[in-house]
């Protein structure tokens, strides 16, 4: 008798840098979304799969819920939304406030009409003392009628185990989705382009990765040589940014470049050349063109 198998989907939504792409790589046991301590990190909406015995979950990580300044704003915000009422099941995640934010209360107004089950994550608890969760449950559940509300800590698998027994318990009988052995839909390339974008997120200061996007080019492997040839365009706003991107005696570039490598080899599984240039691209953020052109097409 062929054993049951059960499948579905599940959205990770919230506010900027709540730890989402953190709490996914988490789950799944693979990098596949870029982390860093900056706001708006995800841009697009990130697909990672884990797949069990009797199960395959497939998470989405979507970008941070904000107020849109710009078209790509626009982009990443309605990127979010629109899985609410697609999925299986919703993790909303927050930070341990004791209060809700304007943010937070806007994203829980929108879920107040969500069909989805809806689960309230307290994220980053190694970073407070115990007895306030209480507190930030009670300020909270009087927004939304959460189905539960799971304390963890993303970064160090805090309670991340009773989290998917919790997301198993949700799913349905139905199929496969992907192969067993596919841990996330998105192209190689895009995976290599955000690993760039990594890189710049983490060294540079606040004001210029929010301009940065990156191209990858070309993508070949050489003939009869297990290496790989990368070139890849970052495209920043202002000339201005162009020059500190590339440092001093091309150090920064040089730096975000062999992170960058490293963690590609490791996704490729083959050495990689890679190859960096720098453009400016005037107001790109405002350009349906070139959105689309760095893969931010309407959903």
């Amino acid at each position: 008798m062929k054993e049951k198998f059960y499948s579905g989907f599940v959205s990770l939504v919230g506010r900027p840098n709540v730890g989402k792409s953190t709490l996914m790589n988490q789950l799944v046991g693979e990098k596949i979304a870029i982390i860093s301590n900056k706001p708006q990190t995800t841009r697009n909406r990130i697909q990672a799969i884990l797949t069990n015995d009797d199960f395959q979950v497939v998470f989405i990580d979507t970008p941070g819920i904000h107020k849109p300044k710009s078209k790509l704003g626009e982009f990443m915000v309605k990127s979010a939304t629109t899985t609410f009422n697609e999925v299986d099941v919703v993790l909303f995640l927050i930070e341990p406030d004791a209060k809700p934010g304007p943010g937070d209360i806007r994203i829980m107004e929108k879920l107040q009409g969500v069909q989805s089950p809806v689960y309230l994550i307290i994220n980053k608890i190694d970073t407070i003392e115990r007895g306030k969760i209480l507190e930030i449950i009670d300020a909270y559940r009087k927004y939304v009628d959460f189905k539960e509300i799971v304390p963890i800590s993303a970064i160090k698998g805090e309670n991340t185990q009773r989290l998917l027994e919790i997301i198993r318990s949700e799913l349905s009988e139905g199929p496969k989705y992907f192969p067993e052995d596919l841990i996330t839909d998105q192209p190689e390339r895009q995976i290599c382009s955000e690993l760039i974008r990594e890189k710049l997120l983490v060294l540079l200061d606040e004001e210029i990765p929010h301009g940065i996007a990156v191209e990858i080019m070309s993508m070949k492997k050489r003939e009869n040589k297990d290496l790989i040839d990368i070139e890849a365009t970052i495209y920043c706003e202002r000339d201005s940014h162009k020059g500190i991107i590339i440092g001093k005696k091309g150090e920064m570039l040089k730096t975000v470049g062999t992170r960058a490598r490293i963690d590609m080899q490791r996704l490729l599984g083959s050495p990689v050349n890679l190859q960096l240039w720098v453009k400016s691209k005037k107001d790109w953020r405002d350009s349906d063109f070139l959105l689309k052109n760095f893969g931010y097409s309407k959903q």
